[in-house]
């Protein structure tokens, strides 16, 4: 699971950083950080076509917040983009046909709208001064550093600003939420080792088995792309395409990484709200995709390839995860070495 994570988890940070470093303030305040329905849209058309996964969005999503999007667009864009992109549209074209393509990003698009007005209307957003007060209170926000140099940098050309951000995604962001991954990581691996996917199957297209595809895709870490081979064995297996939908939506939106992240960014009620809003929009269009599928036949041709990524592009993504997430480690043991010695 690192292996097929470590790939997606850097593209993300390297957009986490771009989005800091190059998108501009007044940009994003004009687009997404005003209220109102606006930037929620906005924002949830921005992630729907971006190729990240639910590791890889979390960076990205947080370099976003911390660039000025509002609580409401944040949300939004971090629930439409692990759900869908144009690598898991392709391939849900060849495993679950064209119906399943069609309705998996408009579900992806409800869903995002859905929970970012649920965020707008009930969390509220927090004031520049409350902000500040939480960046500057909470030692493992990787905010205050990236926002000081943003104000002293003085104007710089497009490659030197690119090459500050992906630098800062790696020095502060990733950091900064390195615990949640790890810790969504080891669960979710707990979650597939234990949890057999034939105790699904023998619900077919019952409500239960709804809830069922919901109580393991929450805690589970798994990427759109990763997901459709599985909800294509599902389809296969005679459940109804309303609850493998709950599974493609809610499996990559949630997991413990991604809602220990929104709690800590963005406060537990937004958590709560982000969890409910995915919750419901799942459930819904579930129930509604069921209705309509009856006048479609579903086929779908079932690819055994999972390795969507180069093996070495895996393990060179690994590695430098690894790398970065133990320099400090090693810096630390250097200077003790050095300041032992001149002692």
């Amino acid at each position: 699971m690192s292996m097929e994570a470590a790939p997606w988890l850097v593209l993300g940070l390297v957009i986490g950083g771009l989005f800091k470093s190059l998108i501009p303030t007044a940009f994003l305040h004009k687009h997404l950080t005003q209220p109102g329905l606006a930037s929620i849209i906005k924002a949830a058309i921005l992630g729907i076509p971006l190729p990240l996964c639910s590791c890889g969005v979390i960076p990205a999503a947080i370099g976003l917040r911390q660039a000025g999007a509002s609580k409401p667009a944040t949300t939004s864009f971090l629930v439409s983009t692990p759900e869908t992109g144009v690598d898991s549209i392709s391939i849900s074209y060849a495993m679950m046909g064209p119906f399943m393509t069609i309705i998996r990003p408009v579900a992806a698009l409800f869903s995002a709208l859905f929970t970012g007005l649920l965020v707008m209307l009930f969390a509220g957003e927090e004031s520049p001064q409350q902000a500040k007060q939480k960046q500057s209170a909470s030692p493992s926000c990787c905010a205050s550093s990236a926002e000081k140099s943003q104000q002293e940098a003085p104007p710089q050309g497009i490659l030197k600003s690119a090459w500050d951000g992906i630098y800062y995604a790696f020095s502060d962001l990733y950091p900064s939420i390195l615990k949640w991954l790890v810790i969504g990581l080891l669960f979710a691996a707990a979650v597939q080792a234990f949890v057999a996917e034939d105790w699904l199957l023998q619900w077919g297209d019952s409500w239960l088995v709804m809830f069922m595809m919901l109580l393991i895709g929450i805690p589970m870490y798994v990427c759109a792309t990763g997901s459709t081979p599985i909800a294509a064995g599902f389809l296969m297996a005679g459940i109804s395409p309303g609850a493998v939908l709950v599974y493609l939506l809610a499996g990559p939106a949630t997991n413990i990484a991604t809602l220990g992240v929104v709690r800590e960014q963005m406060g537990n009620k937004t958590m709560w709200l982000y969890l409910l809003g995915i919750i419901g929009s799942a459930l819904f269009m579930g129930v509604l995709v069921n209705v309509f599928a009856s006048q479609f036949e579903i086929n779908s041709q079932i690819n055994h390839s999972h390795e969507f990524m180069p093996y070495i592009l895996q393990l060179l993504s690994l590695l430098l995860l690894v790398w970065v997430a133990l320099m400090p480690l090693f810096n630390k043991a250097i200077k003790k070495d050095q300041s032992s010695c001149c002692d």
